[in-house]
């Protein structure tokens, strides 16, 4: 097998966990369009989907613990953050009011949704690391909703790539659907009264 051929989607896959990684931090990096771009790469190539599912799925909940720890040990940077943004620090305490009288299967359902709304991630990090309660509950929910959504993501690019002959067609349709579930839950989430902070807060 010709090594370029290895080391071209090599890349494509780091750079996709790097900004999977990093999205917590900087919402607007393009994880989900990068990802699709990785699977895209590695299926041509015969590439396990399962593999770069796990990978994806482990840089997400590692990019959640990271900024987690950051927030409760009150990193001087996630301060100056929150100062310069009113809104976001509003949306974190509203997600921490929410937090508190959620339990079960409510509080997960916020942890999961966050993973589908715009920087709703990186407002529930915040909230729960700037939150006194332990957050050994909201890890839990976060490993999970890191594999529920590393397995939607990676299952739109990979039967787009084989649902269309162009691998063009097969990345500007997952990344036309992406955009567009993540809409519908945007507005779902509006009409949810225990989810909306995400969207308030993003």
């Amino acid at each position: 097998m010709d090594a370029n051929a290895v080391i071209g989607p090599a890349w494509y896959c780091g750079l996709a966990l790097a900004a999977v990684l990093g999205d917590a931090f900087l919402p607007f990096l393009p994880s989900g369009t990068l990802v699709i771009l990785a699977v895209l790469k590695t299926g041509q190539m015969g590439g396990s989907p399962f593999l770069l599912a796990a990978g994806v799925a482990v840089a997400s909940f590692l990019g959640d613990l990271l900024l987690l720890h950051l927030a409760r040990r009150g990193a001087p940077a996630v301060h100056r953050r929150l100062a310069r943004r009113p809104r976001l620090a509003a949306g974190v305490e509203r997600v921490q009011r929410a937090l508190a009288g959620r339990a079960g299967r409510a509080a997960a359902a916020i942890v999961i949704v966050a993973r589908f709304v715009p920087a709703g991630r990186t407002v529930l990090d915040l909230a729960v690391g700037h939150s006194p309660h332990r957050p050994w509950t909201f890890l839990r929910w976060s490993a999970v909703a890191a594999v529920v959504w590393a397995g939607y993501i990676v299952s739109l690019g990979w039967l787009n790539l084989h649902w269309f002959d162009t691998a063009w067609l097969s990345f500007a349709v997952s990344c036309a659907a992406a955009t567009a579930v993540s809409s519908v839950v945007v507005q779902l989430v509006r009409r949810r009264r225990k989810l909306a902070v995400l969207v308030e807060g993003a």
